[in-house]
This record gives structure tokens, C-alpha cells and sequence, in this order.
């Protein structure tokens, strides 16, 4: 198959000077309705995404080998033709999505999620704020690889579509055309993403095309200006914390929970999920699972 680029390695330069004109743009121009930029908060950022880059080496050997596995039993090809990369960027999209909000309402993938989230700020710093261990991302994929799309062309089509994605971490574009919108995610559709209030949690998961969010009922438009971070923040930025914050998290509920039926609650059922106390006939408290969304 032809030699695909890594569009991410590529584009840092871009990131790079396109991070820098962000900045500039707030000194020159301040924006009080912003959240603008923070020095703490934008290397932290930075240093959340450089070191996703390592870590996404060590975790690419084990996918690659599943990967490969699964590509060399199926029959199935997908030729990687100048038709065939539109589809199969659809099709990865399509997929990044279901993987995305995924990430959002189970708790143990969230934990590798949040950390996207962590920050109160909005800017283009935030896209580089990226976890360390995607290692839950993969098993999304795996109905693109039994369908013959190469791994290769499928990592070419994951770091195409995180490349889109970046520019639209910004609060300097305010909402574009109408058909632009319909069609696209946009810097208006993330940042109702990002949003820590109650009607915009958990909404608008796509990466390059917001159509899915309206074919499977997760879009809302932003309305209200947005609340940035999470629904109960972080107060750190030592990056190790930023990195596992949320798995610490678990593990202390796990310890605390009183039945085995909490603990699998604790870990796969959403975030905010708890066990709600229950009055029994004898007036004894007793825990029903019940989840939030």
C-alpha cells in the first residue's frame, strides 16, 4: 500500500505558529468574555501533549499487533485508491464518535478522557492537552480492520481527523455559516463540548462532521456562553496528576464501595454515577444502582 504520512507530525509547525498568532491575538486584543490564556495552565497543556506523543508509541505496539492480527485473517481489502481515502475517513470518523462518547459515559474510559477537559481555559493550547493512556481507544477500530481498511491507512485517517480538530479549540471564531455549521464541527459545536453545565454535558461528540451528534441526538447549539473545565475541577497542574487524576479516583471508590454490584458500578457506569441510599420495609438503609448521566 502507498507510504501514508503522519498528518499530526506534519502539521506541529502549524500548531505551533497558529498558537502563537492565538496568543498575540489576546495582547493585542483582549477579549474580557474569553477565557483566554493562563502561563500554567497553557504548559501544562503543552507538556499533556508531548507526552501523549511518547506514551502513544509504547501504546501502538500492542494495537499494532492486534491490528495486524485481525487484518491478516480477514478476506476483506480496501485498496487505498484517491476514492477510497474519503471513505475511509468517513468511515473512521464515524467510528471516532461512538469511540468518543464512549470516553464520556463509562467511567473507566473517561478516566483516560478527562484529562481533554481539565482545563477552565479554551484556546488553542487545550487541543494539545491530550491523555496518556489511549490505550482504550482501540477496540472502537476494530470493525474498520475486519472490513479490510489497512492499519496504516487507518492511523492516517486517526491523526488527519485529530488534526481537524484543533483549530476548532478556540473562542476567536465565532459561529460560522449556516451550512458550514450543519455539516462541521466548529469551534461553536466544541465548545459546547467543553462546557461543564448541565445542558451542554455530554453533547456534540463528532470530530470532523457534527452530523452524527444530529443523527443520533447528541447536538446542541451554543446558547449560553460556556462554562469551561469539569463539573468538579482539578485544582493541579503537575501532569502526572493531570494524567491519572481520575483513576485515583476509581480506586478509591472501589476500596469504599459495600458490594461488588457498587464496584462495577464505580468503574463502567458514568461518571457521575452513585448509588442512591434506599428505605427498606424494616427502615434499614440499603444502595439501589442507579445512573446519572
Amino acid at each position: 500500500m502507498p507510504n501514508l504520512p503522519d498528518a499530526v507530525l506534519w502539521s506541529v509547525p502549524a500548531f505551533v505558529l497558529l498558537t502563537v498568532i492565538e496568543i498575540v491575538s489576546y495582547r493585542l486584543r483582549p477579549d474580557e468574555d474569553a477565557a483566554g490564556y493562563e502561563t500554567k495552565d497553557a504548559a501544562t497543556s503543552i507538556t499533556m501533549g508531548l507526552g501523549s506523543l511518547g506514551f502513544d508509541l509504547l501504546w501502538k505496539i500492542p494495537i499494532v499487533a492486534i491490528y495486524t492480527a485481525l487484518y491478516e485473517l480477514t478476506p476483506l481489502r480496501v485498496p487505498v485508491l484517491w476514492w477510497t481515502i474519503p471513505l475511509m475517513l468517513l468511515a473512521q470518523d464515524f467510528f471516532y464518535y461512538w469511540s468518543h462518547r464512549g470516553h464520556h459515559v463509562i467511567r473507566i474510559l473517561w478516566a483516560c478522557h478527562v484529562v481533554h477537559h481539565s482545563s477552565r481555559k479554551f484556546n488553542l493550547s487545550t487541543a494539545l492537552r491530550q491523555p496518556w493512556t489511549t490505550l482504550t481507544v482501540w477496540p472502537f477500530y476494530l470493525p474498520l480492520i475486519a472490513c479490510g481498511v489497512h492499519p496504516a491507512a487507518l492511523a492516517f485517517c486517526s491523526s488527519v481527523n485529530l488534526v481537524y480538530q484543533f483549530w476548532i479549540h478556540t473562542e476567536r471564531i465565532d459561529k460560522l455559516p449556516r451550512p458550514v455549521e450543519f455539516v462541521l464541527n466548529t469551534p461553536s459545536h466544541h465548545r459546547v463540548h467543553h462546557a461543564s453545565q448541565g445542558g451542554y454535558l455530554d453533547r456534540n461528540f463528532g470530530g470532523i462532521l457534527i452530523l452524527w451528534d444530529r443523527l443520533f441526538g447528541s447536538f446542541v447549539p451554543e446558547t449560553a456562553p460556556p462554562v469551561f473545565g469539569l463539573t468538579k475541577n482539578i485544582t493541579t497542574y503537575n501532569p502526572l496528576r493531570v494524567a491519572t487524576h481520575e483513576y485515583a479516583a476509581i480506586a478509591k471508590d472501589v476500596r469504599g464501595a459495600a458490594s461488588w454490584g457498587e464496584r462495577a458500578g464505580r468503574v463502567f457506569r458514568g461518571p457521575g454515577w452513585r448509588p442512591e441510599p434506599r428505605e427498606t420495609a424494616t427502615g434499614a438503609a440499603t444502595a439501589v444502582t442507579e445512573g446519572t448521566a
